[in-house]
């Protein structure tokens, strides 16, 4: 099974006609009035909507009829429709506006769909059964460039939700709960014709796919210098970190002096700072006494103990590297695996956006935690990771690994739940992606943790297993 999540023919055509010109790629980042105008009248063919739910931060997905899925990408600047089959949905989204989402326009009948006149504003008007009456509701899309947002409303136009809410104190038109929406007055809009041209489904696609060849590229950017600069980050205190060798030939010494010390006191002096003595070869041996030892006995006990610190330095720092070079190796597979992605949700499920938050020093865990379609996928770093991904998955969890071959051990958390094709798709590429470099086609076990015996470490043996296929 290869794993591909754009159309790549349509991506070749678009990225021609990128290439044929010699000034940057542009395009009309916010819909236009009459584009949205063609659009609409497309929609009026839609009798229903089977489901409907954020898919990303901005983004929302309604499921028209049953089987046609439309993307309605509301990011400022940048707000416009879409399709895409396979689209990767990092996280499960449950805030106020979700779940009225859910709740008024889910399995509901659609009334009209209508432009709001000089302005680029979708109405979308519902009508479902709930527990008492038939409800009527109004989903409103506003493409307005820096102020996109998506409003629920009631028949009465009070805000039920909204994608933003926005206050009194930063724009003349609030957008609150309970409040009613002020409409925007209408303007007039120069724009070049409609560049759909009666071909409303190749509109759609290749709406996702130019602004995809632009942002994919930007966001790969991104995340590769982030990555590059936290590499270089452990690359720079490794190379700072004592030599053991040389520690361990410093360790050596002291004892060794320690011992001559405490075998010749007769022939130490009281506050002697440097001393000669023979070795027990006859050789003659210069020891530097410390500063603060007062007696013969004293300056062989410093010694000893300076000896033995040397020696716990050099083994911790033999720890310290080994952990620095698996972290370093890390991120190097994290830029191999961000550079393949062919999709910007794929990364943000690999790398999601942080949000910022008080500096809380985490916990150091030897694997990684992704989440796509609200499951978690626990891949391992290192063996120390695949031990504990063992003794921490349940019996009922998914167990993934690369056939008769050493690689990292992935855990899917199922709490008992079905788990999706597109799930044990993304988890299985992972698994081959962190543990091999070489391009061919491999292919990874699945099972239930429970048919898994461990044997010795992260050495196992499973029964009962499915195998996926995977071209690197």
């Amino acid at each position: 099974m290869l794993f591909c999540f754009v159309d790549i023919a349509n991506i070749k055509v678009v990225k021609s006609k990128i290439e044929s010109n010699n000034s940057p790629f542009r395009y009309n980042y916010t819909m236009k009035l009459n584009e949205l105008t063609e659009v609409t009248q497309y929609l009026q063919k839609y009798k229903s909507i089977t489901t409907i739910g954020r898919v990303e931060d901005s983004i929302i997905k309604i499921v028209f009829d049953r089987a046609d899925a439309l993307f309605f990408d509301m990011k400022r600047g940048d707000s416009h429709m879409f399709k895409k089959e396979h689209f990767r949905r990092a996280k499960l989204y449950n805030a106020p506006f979700d779940v009225i989402l859910h709740k008024r326009f889910g399995r509901s009948h659609i009334e009209s769909f209508e432009v709001s006149e000089g302005n680029r504003i979708l109405r979308l008007h519902v009508s479902s059964n709930s527990s008492y009456k038939a409800q009527s509701t109004i989903l409103q899309f506003e493409f307005t460039g820096r102020n996109t947002n998506a409003i629920i409303l009631d028949e009465e136009g009070i805000v039920l939700e909204a994608l933003r809410h926005i206050d009194s104190s930063v724009s003349y038109r609030s957008i609150r709960v309970g409040e009613e929406l002020e409409e925007l007055p209408p303007k007039e809009f120069k724009e070049k014709p409609s560049s759909i041209g009666g071909d409303v489904e190749e509109y759609f696609k290749n709406e996702y796919i130019k602004r995809s060849l632009i942002r994919l590229n930007q966001i790969k950017n991104q995340k590769l210098i982030a990555l590059q600069k936290k590499a270089d980050k452990l690359q720079n205190i490794l190379e700072k970190l004592d030599d053991e060798e040389v520690l361990q030939e410093k360790s050596d010494k002291l004892n060794f002096w320690g011992t001559l010390v405490l075998s010749n006191i007769d022939k130490v002096k009281a506050y002697e700072k440097i001393i000669k003595l023979d070795d027990f070869e006859g050789n003659e041996v210069e020891i530097v006494l410390p500063k603060e030892a007062r007696s013969a006995s004293e300056a062989g006990n410093i010694l000893f103990d300076s000896s033995k610190k040397l020696k716990r330095k050099a083994k911790s720092l033999y720890i310290e590297r080994e952990n620095l070079d698996e972290k370093i190796e890390f991120f190097k597979k994290m830029q191999r695996a961000v550079e393949r992605c062919e999709d910007e949700a794929e990364i943000n499920i690999l790398l999601p956006r942080q949000k910022q938050k008080k500096k809380v020093k985490k916990e150091q865990k030897s694997y990684e935690t992704f989440f796509m379609e609200g499951f978690k996928i626990m891949l391992g770093k290192n063996e120390k990771g695949n031990i504990e991904l063992l003794k921490e998955a349940k019996k009922r969890d998914i167990w993934l690994h690369i056939k008769d071959t050493p690689s990292s051990h992935v855990i899917i958390r199922t709490d008992k739940t079905s788990v999706p094709q597109s799930v044990l798709d993304f988890a299985a590429k992972i698994c081959v992606e962190f543990s091999v470099t070489k391009k061919g086609t491999y292919l990874v076990d699945y099972t239930q943790r429970r048919n898994v015996k461990v044997h010795d470490g992260a050495n196992v043996t499973y029964v009962e297993y499915k195998t996926l296929h995977f071209e690197e």
